[in-house]
């Protein structure tokens, strides 16, 4: 059983100015308690605490973050700052929000076995749960590999399986889904399923509600640091589309995107022509991506939708530039672009955000994107951003979603003709999801061509024109969004 009686807690440093100029990080007067078999949800806007009350279930405070930490955490009865995080480890497996932080071996089935390694189980134990977790999760095709080859949905998918081989009581979960496919999150939920019918504890930080409301027994909804509610599962359950907008929550159906309309724009120029594109991986004897013909158009949202692995991100890095095995160029105009041309010609906002987030400030970053400096419209653009307050603030000192918008609102000042979007809604809550498809409308709408790579069909649906399905390399289907048959078709692929 987890316990907190009267905790209050803040970062110290860069961490803590940035998330007290935002109201969120901090937690204030947490009383709850959390019995053990209990599938517990945490949701909230970003910055409610979510990641920072898990980061108190797990041990990670007071043991690795450091701040000021009032009240009593407690783990069974003992207070979590008397336990080592060696101990904690036996009886809570954690998930994090970026699973390459929580990586230590450079190949996957290592990776599965280093937690019963590390707590000293016979070898022959190990390879069985390796086993049994390959199979529950559906990573048999992911064993032997490079964790440096995997896609992000994939990496995510390893890290649930590195903390299901520990075999712990708790499970601490911080937004496990936010780079999986659909196929990938229906895996995680019958692991959840199965992990519940093992009577284990789970709590879980979720943004995407619709896999996970019908499987908790509670739900704790933050605000501003305090648990604004309490709510049986059931009754969470019932909640009214209405309800939940107003407390900044995702749906609970996907049926319900249905009813939105899409974008109706017309392009506003001659298409960017995708000719040809061949690329394969070094030391890989079968090519990744083939696609012979696309066309892009200036002033229209392109979703490119595909499952884990798909080859999807190659897709975009290769149109980037930033592959140089890539063969195949780009057309415009009657102009060709080659890879190195396309370098200056293109900006991509990568999954993970921290491999290009480099200043000191927030407003440095658009700064030093911009083709000419103009703070004036770094202003404007983080305003736009809801960044504002964070101007002064270190990047890495961000939360997830934070960073995200820190890295969108670079793309936006880069003010080039093709911005690709590698899953830009990963750590965002629905406020800031709906910012962000603002902003990317005004960028088509601007005559920018936008490529969005996501897994999100609310936010493909508020701002995508079309979209573009890989698999295996190769396109699947290019169609419009246009008529309510073309939304129910996309929906049916996260279904």
């Amino acid at each position: 059983m987890i316990e907190c009686i009267d905790v209050s807690y803040s970062y110290h440093g860069d961490q803590e100015k940035a998330t007290i100029s935002c109201k969120g990080g901090t937690l204030k007067n947490i009383n709850c308690k959390i019995e053990n078999g209990t599938f517990v949800l945490l949701c909230g806007a970003s910055g409610c605490g979510k990641t920072t009350l898990t980061r108190l279930f797990n041990g990670l405070i007071p043991h690795y973050y450091d701040g000021e930490l009032s009240g009593q955490v407690l783990l069974d009865g003992k207070e979590y700052k008397s336990l080592s995080l060696f101990d904690i480890s036996e009886k809570v497996g954690s998930v994090f929000q970026n699973p390459r932080s929580q990586f230590f071996n450079v190949d996957t089935t290592s990776e599965l076995a280093f937690g019963p390694e590390n707590h000293g189980l016979p070898k022959d134990e190990i390879l069985n749960r390796v086993k049994i977790v390959a199979e529950q999760l559906k990573l048999t095709d992911l064993m032997d590999r490079s964790i440096f080859s995997l896609s992000g949905g994939e990496k995510q998918k390893i890290a649930c399986g590195s903390a299901a081989t520990i075999e712990p009581e708790i499970f601490v979960f911080d937004e496990p889904s936010s780079n999986l496919d659909a196929f990938a999150i229906s895996d995680l939920r019958k692991l959840l399923i199965t992990l519940k019918a093992q009577n284990k504890t789970i709590i879980i930080a979720e943004h995407r509600l619709y896999y996970l409301y019908d499987l908790a027994d509670r739900v704790l909804y933050l605000k501003d640091g305090q648990i604004e509610g309490d709510f049986i599962g059931k009754e969470f359950a019932e909640f009214s589309s209405t309800q939940l907008e107003e407390m900044g929550l995702r749906p609970l159906v996907l049926d319900t995107l249905s009813q939105l309309d899409t974008q109706k724009r017309c392009s506003v120029g001659s298409p960017w022509v995708v000719d040809n594109f061949r690329f394969t991986y070094k030391k890989s004897k079968k090519e990744t991506l083939f696609l012979d013909k696309i066309e892009l158009f200036p002033g229209k949202v392109v979703s490119v939708i595909g499952h884990n692995g798909a080859g999807k991100t190659t897709f975009s890095r290769c149109l980037c530039g930033l592959e140089k095995r890539c063969k195949g160029n780009v057309i415009h105009d009657g102009k060709t672009y080659n890879r190195r041309q396309r370098l200056k010609l293109c900006y991509m906002v990568m999954q993970d955000v921290n491999h290009q987030l480099f200043t000191e400030s927030v407003k440095e970053e658009l700064l030093i994107s911009m083709p000419k400096e103009n703070e004036q419209t770094v202003d404007s653009i983080l305003t736009e951003m809801d960044l504002s307050e964070m101007k002064e603030s270190h990047p890495m000192g961000l939360s997830g979603g934070q960073k995200q918008r820190v890295a969108i609102a670079s793309a936006i000042a880069s003010q080039r003709p093709i911005i690709l979007f590698d899953e830009p809604t990963s750590g965002l809550d629905l406020f800031h999801m709906r910012r962000v498809a603002d902003a990317i409308n005004k960028l088509a709408e601007s005559g920018k061509t936008i490529l969005v790579v996501t897994h999100d069909p609310e936010f493909i649906l508020r701002c995508c024109d079309c979209v573009i399905h890989i698999e295996d390399g190769h396109l699947k289907e290019h169609y419009e969004l246009q008529e309510a048959e073309d939304r129910q078709r996309l929906l049916s692929f996260f279904e």
